[in-house]
């Protein structure tokens, strides 16, 4: 017997328009003893069905919805849902990439879980109570859709504390993998990706296209690229002709793998620099000394966590991109990012627009940017559109 929740009323417009997520403060009363994890119905406050989804007892969001419809949540429904992520993604591969995001959480309709694909090893992230429960059954299905790959779990990202769960790494499946992959992108480069140790799955798939539109724009140009992990835009500015590049990171391991990638893929180490250093502090130097660059990346990691923090992370993305600004040449180009799901377009246009005016430059947006076509976005949830970026010129008054 499935145990309902039901919601305040009035409460339940979100979930007509199918957004996912049931916040605890809309929920009137909800049935006793419901075991974390299990599926829940969810009423409206006439105790008409609305969906069904994951119970979470720890977190905020009380219920992810996994279907509208009042059907079986068992191995069925996950393969089909499965299947139909990874066959939206054939394009993708057969375009010379052989690192892709197979399953994008709420993007595919399967909260809490993120399977990303690098040569022929499966990385998998589970951050909800529920899909924990059925990892056994997401494995299993894994296994059976790709029998020859090693599946390697990820799942030690901190939104699961907020679940009640431990973090968790190691290899589920199939035969132990390298330390460093070097995974094709863009048919152009191979990028190197960090399975075991490195941030998120291992990579950044989803900067795949804003890392092509630096290879199309970076020929005979000096490019610094901030925050620079493993080197992923480094690759694509020396692969498109780039005079030079700089990679300024805190991490010795993957400045490290940014070198090794220099030299897999047979480019030009002279051509490079690798510092290790704070990037608000590199750049405060640079802008001391007068240094400039054609072309300037900024790629920080995620300043807003929280609505609490929203205010202290607007005002950091702007002091950072206040200071790449001014070591923009005269008519070089920033691309600028924020991987903050609480950050919209429109906001982070503002905060760049008023980093221009603290920096006393001019400012054109020539285009915008944002996560690849596999990390794909649910429209009624806009929360999974989380990567935006912006390309722009700046001219010096």
């Amino acid at each position: 017997m499935i145990k309902t929740i039901v919601l305040n009323e009035d409460r339940e417009k979100s979930l007509l328009r199918h957004h996912p997520w049931v916040f605890s403060k809309a929920i009137k009363k909800e049935d006793d003893d419901i075991e974390n994890g299990s599926i829940v119905d969810v009423l409206d406050s006439n105790n008409n069905f609305l969906a069904r989804g994951f119970y979470s007892k720890n977190s905020q969001i009380k219920v992810r919805v996994l279907s509208f419809n009042k059907e079986n949540i068992d191995r069925e429904f996950f393969k089909k849902r499965i299947v139909n992520a990874i066959d939206a993604r054939s394009l993708l591969i057969e375009n010379g990439n052989d690192g892709v995001r197979l399953i994008a959480a709420e993007g595919d309709f399967l909260p809490g879980l993120i399977v990303d694909k690098y040569n022929d090893v499966l990385s998998l992230s589970i951050s909800t109570k529920g899909m924990d429960k059925v990892k056994n059954i997401i494995l299993d299905i894994l296994k059976e859709l790709y029998p020859n790959f090693s599946i390697y779990e990820r799942s030690d990202v901190k939104t699961r504390k907020k679940e009640g769960l431990p973090l968790v790494s190691g290899l589920l499946y199939g035969k132990d993998i390298d330390d460093t992959l070097f995974v094709l992108e863009n048919n152009l480069v191979k990028i190197p990706i960090d399975v075991k140790n490195g941030h998120k799955t291992g990579g950044y798939l989803d900067q795949r296209a804003s890392r092509k539109r630096l290879y199309e724009i970076a020929k005979n140009k000096s490019v610094l690229n901030c925050f620079s992990y493993t080197g992923g835009f480094s690759l694509m500015a020396l692969k498109g002709g780039a005079k030079s590049v700089h990679n300024v990171d805190v991490s010795d391991n993957a400045l490290q793998k940014a070198k090794d990638g220099v030299v897999f893929n047979h480019l030009d180490p002279g051509r490079c620099k690798f510092i290790k250093k704070d990037v608000f502090l590199h750049l405060r130097d640079l802008v001391k000394d007068g240094v400039k660059y054609d072309i300037v990346v900024l790629d920080p990691p995620k300043f807003i966590e929280s609505a609490n923090t929203l205010k202290k992370g607007c005002r950091g993305y702007q002091d950072i991109n206040r200071l790449a600004m001014q070591i923009v040449a005269d008519g070089g180009i920033l691309l600028t990012f924020s991987c903050s799901g609480l950050m919209d377009l429109a906001l982070f246009q503002k905060i760049v627009a008023d980093a221009a005016i603290e920096a006393n430059v001019d400012a054109q947006l020539i285009s915008t940017l944002r996560q690849d076509v596999d990390h794909v976005v649910a429209l009624p949830c806009p929360e999974s559109f989380y990567l935006k970026g912006l390309e722009v010129r700046i001219k010096h008054r």
